[in-house]
């Protein structure tokens, strides 16, 4: 979605200003994602040629915005030699290192739930081995078409109410477009929620290790 770009370049002006932010954008992916019910061999090529498309154009690392399709980093990661982050990746190792023991991530697109949790559960093994870890998904398909922060918010609480959520220690945000109302979501539940966006670009400035100059594009691709 167009929204993911801007919230990522917001990210990446606050917290990595020495990128040069490059944009590419298909979006029908998320859409066609719905249609098929999950992602296709079609769909998965499809983002693979967006992302070969910025690698050709001299990308130094890749974002990808959209979590529906964070698997396809993982055939990124074998074809080219650079970071390739999933858009919640570095999000979901913060909140594994912390103290939370409940954690609840919601989403206002079916495909982001399963995304999302593949990706946390995938991280447990290295990172939290010792630790127990409770996780609720709650989904909102009403906060995707609210027209404001305020309104995606109460969307997003009324779901974790009814998923039994109303627990957790820690809450993720699955969808870079939802980021705008992590404030106010915040305090509707009264916990820590955490966004992906400006854990990305923080992990990314650590990899890159820029000097004072500006380095090449680290490439935001998303549906």
């Amino acid at each position: 979605m167009p929204a993911a770009h801007r919230i990522a370049e917001e990210a990446f002006a606050r917290e990595f200003p020495q990128a040069t932010v490059w944009n590419v954008l298909d979006d029908r992916l998320l859409e066609d994602a719905r249609h098929a019910g999950g992602l296709t061999g079609p769909l998965r090529r499809r983002m693979l040629r967006l992302i070969g498309h910025v690698m050709d154009g001299g990308a130094q690392a890749l974002l990808l915005t959209c979590s529906s399709y964070g698997e396809v980093v993982d055939t990124a990661r074998t074809l080219w030699k650079v970071p390739a982050l999933k858009s919640d990746e570095a999000m979901f190792k913060a909140a594994l290192a912390g103290p939370y023991l409940r954690i609840a991530v919601v989403a206002s697109t079916p495909p982001a739930v399963p995304a999302a949790v593949a990706q946390l559960e995938a991280l447990i093994p290295a990172l939290r081995p010792d630790r127990p870890l409770d996780l609720v998904t709650a989904l909102s398909e009403e906060a995707a078409a609210a027209d404001d922060p305020e309104s995606v918010a109460r969307h997003l609480a009324d779901a974790l109410y009814a998923a039994g959520g109303t627990d957790a220690d820690a809450v993720l945000l699955a969808q870079y477009s939802l980021t705008p109302a992590r404030d106010a979501l915040a305090d509707l539940v009264g916990v820590p929620v955490l966004d992906g966006a400006g854990a990305a670009a923080r992990e990314l400035r650590g990899l890159l290790s820029p000097g004072e100059q500006p380095v090449a594009p680290a490439a935001t691709v998303a549906s």
